[in-house]
């Protein structure tokens, strides 16, 4: 399977299920059983919920800014559930459905309310920190991966980034270093199609970003990111070719998810101001979760009962995420402990003159003046 789901060009799209639930490819679908394939739908409603509730609560001010996965569920649950449990996992920022597959801990949300101590959890998920610099995390997730080759740790790395990360130097000097030295990385570019507000066909001059990985010595491989079964497939494959030399030589594996961001860039961003509505609706059409449920239910694995379970465990789950994110309470003070190994004559000075304050009027009234 690692080898001959490979065969192909790099722009011959990958896909297992039609955007209607029907199935394209018989041979790919993967022989997963009931409750794994309900759960990998749980998981998909459960991230789309959580993005919903995620802006709601930026809108609020509860929260900071935060980007948006929707339309991107079928590429981060059925690639991370592809995975064994303590395959490393390195993302960029908007892959928080790789989280939930992993039962996300309500920790994460404080990140996004600011508290850098809400990254400290994902290291028990095997999952590095969020990274906000654009591709900057792939050359430490090939050394991280070629670290756990020379220790004979029979992990796979899999690094998530987006199509504008594909215009980096970290990008290139990364794939060309698991190409070198064959390390057991799995590449994974969730090509939503925009960069913020430069489009795809802006970024390269590239058939595909696929046919990138060949400039390096291994394969590339396209995917339809809103088929959750083509990215189990696919993913699997992979991670069976960067481990198990049985079939030929260890190799990394490029995969381009070709999928769309339904909503902003963050919600510091407006997508209006440089696409329009008929495409989102287009690829709409498309939606994950929609074609999945549609597969579910002509499988028998899902009916109306079954789904009002599921998202009334999705919303009481998010509750609880949410409520206990907000009981937490920071020292302020901790702002200053990691700025610099030795602090600065100015960081001091910020950081008794806080600490005056707070003896003056305490924290409650720093807040209230906020």
């Amino acid at each position: 399977m690692a080898r001959t789901l490979f065969d192909r060009k790099p722009d011959d799209r990958i896909e297992v299920l039609a955007p209607d639930g029907s199935v394209l490819a018989p041979g790919l679908v993967p022989d997963l059983g009931s409750d794994w394939l309900a759960a990998m739908y749980r998981d998909m409603r459960f991230c789309r919920r959580f993005d919903e509730r995620m802006i709601s609560l930026q809108r609020q001010g509860r929260l900071g800014t935060y980007s948006s996965l929707a339309g991107q569920e079928g590429s981060q649950i059925g690639s991370t559930y592809a995975l064994a449990d303590d395959d490393v996992i390195s993302y960029q920022y908007r892959e928080h459905g790789a989280l939930v597959a992993r039962g996300m801990p309500w920790e994460y949300l404080l990140y996004w309310m600011g508290h850098e101590a809400g990254n400290a959890a994902l290291a028990d998920l095997d999952v590095f920190p969020l990274n906000i610099t654009i591709g900057d995390h792939l050359p430490h997730a090939v050394g991280w991966a070629w670290a756990a080759k020379l220790a004979g740790d029979d992990r796979a790395t899999v690094a998530h980034f987006g199509d504008g990360a594909t215009s980096e130097g970290d990008f290139h000097e990364a794939l060309n270093f698991a190409g070198v030295f064959d390390t057991p990385a799995v590449f994974v570019c969730n090509n939503n199609g925009w960069a913020i507000s430069i489009p795809r066909e802006r970024q390269t001059a590239s058939e595909t970003l696929a046919v990138k990985a060949s400039a390096y010595g291994f394969e590339g491989v396209q995917v339809d990111g809103m088929d959750p079964l083509a990215m189990y497939a696919v993913t699997r494959a992979a991670r069976e070719k960067a481990l198990d030399p049985a079939e030929g030589e260890a190799r990394p594996t490029l995969i381009e998810a070709v999928q769309y961001r339904y909503g902003a860039h963050t919600t510091a961003d407006d997508p209006s101001n440089y696409r329009d509505d008929e495409e989102v609706e287009r690829w709409r059409e498309r939606d994950p979760i929609d074609r999945f449920e549609a597969y579910l239910r002509s499988e028998g694995v899902l009916d109306d009962g079954r789904i009002e379970e599921i998202e009334g465990g999705i919303e009481e789950s998010i509750t609880g995420l949410v409520d206990r994110a907000e009981e937490f309470v920071s020292d302020p003070a901790e702002m200053f402990e990691h700025a610099f190994e030795e602090p600065t004559p100015r960081l001091a000075e910020q950081r008794e003159y806080l600490q005056g304050l707070r003896e003056r009027y305490g924290d409650e009234a720093l807040l209230a003046d906020e």
